[in-house]
């Protein structure tokens, strides 16, 4: 499908995918700004107390502060006041998000979280340099090059992790309460970050987790589909796609994974002040998957790009939401580069679902409520090896669809 919107959606969420911090944010995309940046248009007075108060601060401030800090600062101080997702990038920050939209990066191929406050190793990236070194699900992560880390340091560490593929760097950890660090003595490679998750189930029915919409995940899905459907040769009974704790990503990926399960009609429709924040997606006929029977699980943590896609498929009764009500994060960021390697996230459209319903801070209910316990019990979930028959939402989900009790019973 031709796409011209290259925006990004953005929650604030506190995960980290393949070492890229989502600070916390989840993966964005830039829109590069061809003309000349606009003249400031600010009034005398408004621009003389600017002007001063930066001159004030300069001169008798009890430190001495850079001016490219203090420029910084009042760029972070302008944009704080408007919403939460809106901010500065600095020159790593920038990087970060360009990495994220890749889908690949230089690193040693971990997914870490805070969880309890500290710095957790969800999951190793199978194959990459901590895998092969032994760091495990569950470690706790406690410096990097000797340098202790915590939770308000996170994003620092995942920047000292990465680097040139065939350089070294040190990583500590814990494992257990009352363990003494390991280090890991770790060598950087081109890491791959999948954001999509498959797998046959018996009887005819497929399962599909997507972590996060990259520049990858279009193509990624779509072999996922090939090899549940055997490149044509079998056909699908039902199919449940997991969008929990899915934290967003590329508009285009979200637009392009709801297109596969809609022969025609809006996907979704974007309001802003400017051109190009005033946009209307459609559905295109002839994707493989338009009359598969469909089940999708959403959470809290389901945001931004995973509402667009469940709230497309809802509206047009397409599938069953299955789950909690998502986070509700309804607007699109743009990321505009700046000079010296620095750009701005900012809002600059919301987001409507077909059906003309804004869910910024409200969310999107689903059609069967199931709550979960222990968020961490997901069958799919990177590390997890929590079986079907244990993750509520996905029993209730497989059951929606005709998957067969005894099946589910015995599923591992």
């Amino acid at each position: 499908m031709s796409l011209k919107v290259r925006s990004i959606l953005v929650l604030v969420i506190g995960t980290v995918l393949g070492l890229t911090v989502s600070i916390s944010s989840s993966m964005l995309a830039e829109r590069e700004v061809k003309s000349p940046a606009p003249s400031l248009a600010l009034g005398d007075e408004s621009l003389a107390i600017l002007t001063e108060a930066l001159e004030r601060v300069r001169r008798e401030y009890v430190d001495q502060v850079d001016e490219r800090t203090l420029v910084e600062n009042a760029i972070n101080g302008m944009l704080d006041g408007l919403d939460q997702h809106s901010r500065y990038l600095n020159r790593d920050q920038y990087e970060d998000i360009q990495i994220a939209t890749r889908g690949s990066y230089s690193g040693v191929g971990l997914n870490i979280e805070l969880l309890d406050g500290k710095v957790t190793v969800a999951s190793p990236m199978e194959d990459a340099p901590a895998a092969r070194a032994g760091i495990r699900a569950g470690d706790v992560v406690v410096s990097v090059d000797d340098v202790p880390i915590a939770a308000d340091s996170l994003e620092a560490a995942v920047i000292r992790m990465r680097g040139q593929p065939g350089t070294e760097v040190r990583v500590g950890v814990t494992r257990g309460p009352d363990a003494s660090p390991m280090s890991f003595s770790l060598t950087r490679a081109a890491i791959h970050v999948d954001t999509v998750r498959s797998e046959y189930l018996a009887g005819g029915y497929g399962y599909v987790r997507l972590s996060g919409f990259s520049d990858s995940t279009i193509d990624e899905f779509n072999a996922a589909v090939t090899q549940l459907q055997r490149g044509g040769e079998r056909e699908l009974n039902g199919l449940v796609l997991d969008l929990r704790d899915n934290p967003g990503g590329l508009l285009d990926a979200a637009i392009e994974v709801a297109d596969q399960f809609l022969d025609e009609g809006l996907i979704v429709r974007g309001n802003g002040r400017i051109r190009q924040s005033r946009f209307a997606q459609y559905a295109e006929p002839g994707d493989a998957l338009e009359s598969v029977p469909l089940a999708v699980l959403i959470n809290r943590g389901s945001a931004s790009g995973s509402e667009i896609v469940a709230g497309a498929l809802k509206d047009h009764d397409r599938a069953e939401l299955i789950g909690q009500r998502s986070y509700g994060k309804g607007s699109v960021q743009s990321v505009v580069p700046l000079g010296a390697g620095s750009a701005l996230k900012l809002t600059t459209a919301i987001y409507l679902t077909p059906a003309g319903t804004s869910i910024n801070g409200r969310g999107i209910e689903p059609d069967v409520v199931v709550s979960n316990e222990n968020s961490r019990a997901q069958y799919g979930r990177a590390g997890s090896l929590v079986p079907i028959a244990e993750d509520q939402q996905l029993k209730q989900a497989l059951e929606s669809l005709g998957y067969e009790a005894i099946a589910l019973s015995q599923a591992q």
